[in-house]
């Protein structure tokens, strides 16, 4: 399976250890394509249905659910976590991604 940048995957997160987000869920992956394609792993955000307004959170509606892209949860994981993709972000999603990540990381 080709992975790309902003593609939502279904990814078993299990085993974690104290407040890492758990289960089998939906991921965005954040990592870049040159990573994405090269190595054998990819960086994730989580994504929850149950979740606070944190500003590290996003909102967004996902195959008729509401929920949330869980950034202060971002980790590497292997690509065999991976089960299957399930679509991919819209372009103002995206956008909400970049703003917070650079607000997080870079400013």
């Amino acid at each position: 399976m080709v992975i790309n940048q902003y593609d939502i995957l279904l990814v078993n997160l299990d085993p974690t250890v104290g407040y890492e987000i758990q289960k089998t869920r939906p991921c965005v992956i954040i990592s870049p394509n040159e990573m994405n394609h090269a190595i054998k792993t990819v960086i994730i955000a989580p994504m929850t249905t149950k979740s606070h307004n944190y500003p590290t959170r996003i909102p967004l509606t996902f195959e008729k659910k509401d929920g949330w892209i869980v950034l202060d949860q971002i980790r590497t994981i292997d690509k065999k976590r991976v089960i299957k993709k399930l679509g991919k972000l819209r372009a103002s999603d995206i956008k909400n991604i970049k703003n917070i990540l650079n607000e997080m990381l870079i400013e």
